[in-house]
């Protein structure tokens, strides 16, 4: 079974799949991870030397790669992966998804702490922040809302959110 998180950045997908991994033995797959490993250069530089678009090409074929693996496993998935090509539909045909739901006040103050690391808006003024942010929470909020499962993250500890995946997994006690 392949459990699939998926979110805007910010949301906790990370953390969440690590408390996921450890409470359910699931092998870890962070989705940048194992590109920037293929790849071999991290996920600005691969912005920055190759654009977007050819990045998110690679992240395609990579996610179809990880989805036809037939292990356990949590997949944490980058903010934009449900947005391009047909990459919900195989989310959704291969693994459970959730939604990591966060509100924009929650986001910003997240995304503040660390902004320099995401290449997305390292270069966004704090200012213009929440607009930005907004924005591409409404362009991606259709595809984010094909997951199976939305589960709101604001004012929640990352246990707790875990605690509210697992009774959707079914696994055997």
């Amino acid at each position: 079974m392949t459990i699939s998180l998926l979110g805007y950045m910010g949301s906790g997908k990370s953390h969440i799949s690590n408390i996921l991994t450890k409470k359910t033995n699931f092998k870890l797959i962070d989705l940048d991870t194992e590109i920037s490993l293929q790849v071999g250069k991290d996920i600005p530089s691969i912005f920055k030397e190759m654009g977007e678009l050819r990045f998110r090409r690679i992240e395609r074929d990579i996610l179809k790669q990880i989805l036809s693996l037939d292990e356990n496993m949590i997949l944490s998935l980058g903010g934009g992966t449900p947005a391009y090509y047909n990459n919900m539909d195989l989310i959704n045909r291969h693994s459970k998804s959730f939604y990591l739901r966060a509100s924009i006040p929650t986001l910003i103050a997240r995304l503040s702490k660390h902004k320099d690391k995401r290449p997305l808006i390292a270069n966004i003024k704090q200012e213009d922040l929440p607009e930005f942010i907004a924005k591409h929470l409404f362009e991606r909020n259709v595809y984010y809302h094909m997951a199976e499962f939305t589960i709101d993250t604001d004012g929640k500890d990352p246990e707790t959110i875990a605690e509210e995946i697992i009774p959707h997994l079914q696994l055997p006690h």
